[in-house]
């Protein structure tokens, strides 16, 4: 586990071609951890009912992260998806909606709620949580590309064949500032394995005292059902609200977690 260090002046680049070209087979490798380790995931720290909404990565939709939705709410967690398709379009009508999920669930719960996000996912929870902080409890990210520099990203081009180089949230003062954690506290999992987005670009700075990097041995599409990941996700969302401490995993968990120095 590393605590939150920011990035140096390196140039952005996107992953290896490499870690890229291996991603479905590893994401394979950590869903069949997954499944084989359900009965001990299902002993990670109980939830408190409190509500969390879920946001799948680029081109991806509910579907991708059903398989954690399913396990935060055998742990006891009001964990839901979005329900608003693939995410392909960055535009103000799509916030507006990711807006009207946060409202709701909160009303719902009556509670601050806890948003995760996954790639593309991360970087609209973090937005949310600064758009209405007083609602969010918790932000976490995985894989996420919080950099203002796309060339972290091999996703880059696709990304603004569909959106341009200046989404329409740009246009209108949001999105502005990516790197800047929420004022809430913020945890962003990352992996040097990740064959999407450079680790570097998921790297986020001390903004304040509740901010802070996690890293794992993962691939990027396999973020969401990696045991190591779950582990983390489990451990922050069941910090009650203002306790927040940073990740320290106990026993052999250890050895999940490197120790490198992100840099």
């Amino acid at each position: 586990m590393t605590t939150a260090t920011a990035e140096t002046a390196t140039e952005a680049r996107p992953p290896h071609t490499l870690l890229a070209l291996t991603e479905p087979t590893r994401a394979m490798g950590e869903f069949a951890s997954f499944l084989a380790l359900r009965p001990l995931l299902k002993r990670l720290p109980k939830g408190d009912g409190h509500g969390v909404l879920v946001l799948p990565g680029f081109m991806a939709s509910d579907t991708s992260t059903r398989p954690l939705r399913a396990m935060l709410e055998r742990l006891g967690y009001d964990a839901v998806g979005w329900n608003l398709g693939r995410n392909l379009r960055v535009d103000n009508a799509r916030i507006e909606a990711m807006m009207a999920c946060v409202d709701e669930i909160h009303d719902r719960t009556g509670d601050k709620i806890s948003i995760v996000g996954w790639s593309l996912g991360g970087v609209f929870a973090r937005e949310l949580a600064k758009l209405a902080p007083e609602k969010v409890r918790m932000v976490i990210s995985l894989g996420s590309p919080i950099s203002d520099d796309r060339n972290h990203t091999n996703a880059r081009r696709l990304f603004e064949l569909l959106n341009g180089r200046e989404p329409e949230p740009m246009q209108t003062g949001n999105f502005r500032d990516l790197a800047k954690a929420p004022p809430v506290p913020t945890t962003s999992i990352l992996t040097k394995g990740d064959g999407v987005v450079h680790w570097r670009g998921s790297v986020q700075a001390a903004d304040h005292e509740c901010c802070e990097n996690i890293e794992v041995i993962a691939s990027h599409i396999g973020l969401g059902v990696n045991p190591a990941v779950v582990y983390a996700i489990a451990d922050r969302l069941a910090q009650p609200i203002g306790k927040w401490h940073k990740f320290s995993p106990r026993g052999i968990a250890n050895i999940a977690f490197p120790r490198s120095r992100l840099h």
